[in-house]
Parts: structure tokens; C-alpha cells; sequence
């Protein structure tokens, strides 16, 4: 168990009132005016414990690592437009037995990231 810090705890507030799957460098910038001491470094490191405790989720994006408060199953959508990453929400019933007649060995859980477009960019291009 980690000892809880002021920093630490802004970090999580933080990425748990948010939607848009910032980058560590998007949560130092909206911490450091109301935190003058925080690093990046802190706010990488703060997100590596948090990610390690399994209260946040790490998300691979086109190299860069974007993170999410919500923790709760869901899916995510990278939009090859924007760049921006979007939640999805919908029934995953049955995906990892699907998985396992295919496979032959035990799946407890998965993680899947879709490509395409949100909908403000799919409008956009028809």
C-alpha cells in the first residue's frame, strides 16, 4: 500500500472528473497552477502508482500514453481523424467465451481499442 499525497490525490481527483483520456502532460498543466511545486515527473510517477493499483487505466494512443479515471468495463475508440479518444459503452456478453472456443485456453478478461472515426469527424469527411 502507498502512503497518499497531496499531489497524488490531485492527480486521481483529476483524471476522475475527466472524459477526454488526457496525456500526463494534460493533467501537469491543468494541476500546475493550483499545485506551483508539481513536476511532470510526479505527475508520470503519481500515474504509474495509480495505474499499478488498478485505479486508473493506461491507454496506448498512436505511442502516446493517455489515461482514464473510469475504471469501470469499457471500450475505447481512437479516432484517426482527431486523435481523441472516445469511451464506449455497450454489452461485452459472451466475447471472452467467444474468445476461448477460438483460443482453447482460459480468457478472465480482455481489452480492446477500436479505430475509426467519432461522430463530429465522420460528418466532417461523409
Amino acid at each position: 500500500m502507498t502512503k497518499h499525497s497531496r499531489q497524488r490525490d490531485a492527480v486521481y481527483q483529476n483524471l476522475c472528473m475527466r472524459t477526454d483520456h488526457p496525456t500526463a502532460e494534460d493533467v501537469y498543466l491543468s494541476l500546475k497552477a493550483e499545485i506551483p511545486a508539481l513536476s511532470l515527473a510526479t505527475v508520470y510517477r503519481n500515474l504509474s502508482m495509480l495505474e499499478n493499483e488498478n485505479k486508473i487505466i493506461r491507454i496506448g494512443s498512436g505511442g502516446t500514453a493517455r489515461y482514464d479515471g473510469n475504471v469501470s468495463p469499457h471500450y475505447h475508440l481512437t479516432c484517426l481523424e482527431c486523435g481523441r479518444v472516445h469511451d464506449i459503452f455497450m454489452d461485452d456478453a459472451g466475447l471472452c467465451k467467444a474468445a476461448e472456443k477460438h483460443f482453447g485456453g482460459k480468457i478472465i478478461s480482455h481489452a480492446v481499442m477500436f479505430t475509426g472515426y467519432c461522430p463530429e469527424c465522420s460528418e466532417k469527411i461523409g
